[in-house]
């Protein structure tokens, strides 16, 4: 029988392999229209350490009224890794190591982002390290730079940390165009994405929504105070992603509304038909889902 891959695929918007790019340092810029730059971008990661046990490790870079902020949050599941948590701790330094407890284990990190460079945001691009070690464990390790001193205070010889980027989330204030890059699986691309809220023809009177990916454009929504809300199935990489737009507050409220678009890749139990024999493979039952949300807000309030 058929995989709903193969089903979806007739029908989802194809992003043909001509237009992937391979990883590179800059994302893409409309000629037209300067995007905007995000103040705080959020990473969720899944680490599996030796007793089994899955954590999520949750990275936040944003930028303050003293330059660039970092804040890490480790926990067992969603709701305990919420940047309102108290496990919630702020590396106010640029170059150091904490120590703290959670999940019944000991967390130590190390960061240096003290030469860090940055391209587009508060998160550094090159020249910076984030280590993360539970229960002398290494667990999580970020970054270009060489680490080697700090490995040696948590022993060397230990393999190579188990862990997924699962979900990113990245706020914006102002404008109407916003550009990130985001790679949907692991084997796959880096992609450059897009995403525009122009007028159509310069009459904001009719807003459209583009979603660009490879500076190609994959669709398009045209009367958004009708369409304000919807989604759409996009072939990308192998995978089904889901693409999801809210834009009700940001078209009917002045100052304080908001827009909210989520890319969403499919598990490897959602990206299957019930139909279809159950004799699927550990690896696809583990596929792990990967979400980039973007919220974009007319003003900080």
């Amino acid at each position: 029988m058929r995989s709903i891959a193969s089903c979806y695929s007739e029908y989802a918007v194809k992003v043909s392999d001509s237009y992937c790019s391979g990883p590179s340092s800059q994302v893409y810029l409309s000629p037209n229209l300067a995007p905007s730059t995000p103040n705080t971008v959020t990473c969720k990661y899944k680490a599996k350490i030796s007793s089994q046990r899955n954590l999520l490790i949750t990275i936040t870079w944003c930028n303050n009224l003293i330059g660039q902020g970092l804040t890490i949050n480790v926990g067992e599941s969603l709701s305990t890794t919420s940047k309102f948590n108290s496990n919630s701790h702020q590396l106010r330094k640029n170059k150091g190591s904490k120590t703290f407890k959670s999940c019944n284990s000991e967390i130590e990190v190390f960061w240096d982002v003290s030469n860090a460079q940055y391209i587009n945001g508060p998160e550094p691009s090159t020249r910076f390290s984030v280590i993360v070690v539970v229960d002398s464990e290494l667990c999580l390790l970020l970054g270009d730079m060489n680490e080697e001193l700090h490995l040696k205070k948590i022993h060397s010889e230990q393999p190579a940390p188990k862990f997924s980027l699962v979900s990113r989330s990245e706020n914006f204030i102002g404008s109407t165009v916003y550009s990130t890059k985001a790679q949907f699986c692991d084997t796959g691309l880096t992609h450059d994405i897009l995403i525009k809220c122009t007028g159509e023809e310069e009459d904001w009177r009719n807003p459209v929504l583009s979603i660009c990916i490879d500076q190609k454009k994959i669709f398009q929504v045209k009367r958004l105070r009708w369409n304000f809300r919807g989604n759409q199935i996009i072939f990308l990489d192998g995978l089904l992603v889901d693409v999801m737009w809210d834009l009700h507050d940001w078209l009917f409220k002045q100052t304080s509304g908001c827009a909210v678009f989520m890319f969403r890749t499919r598990s490897g139990l959602d990206s299957r038909l019930w139909l279809e024999e159950k004799s699927s493979s550990l690896e696809e039952k583990e596929r792990a889902e990967f979400s980039l949300l973007i919220c974009a807000c007319k003003s900080p309030d």
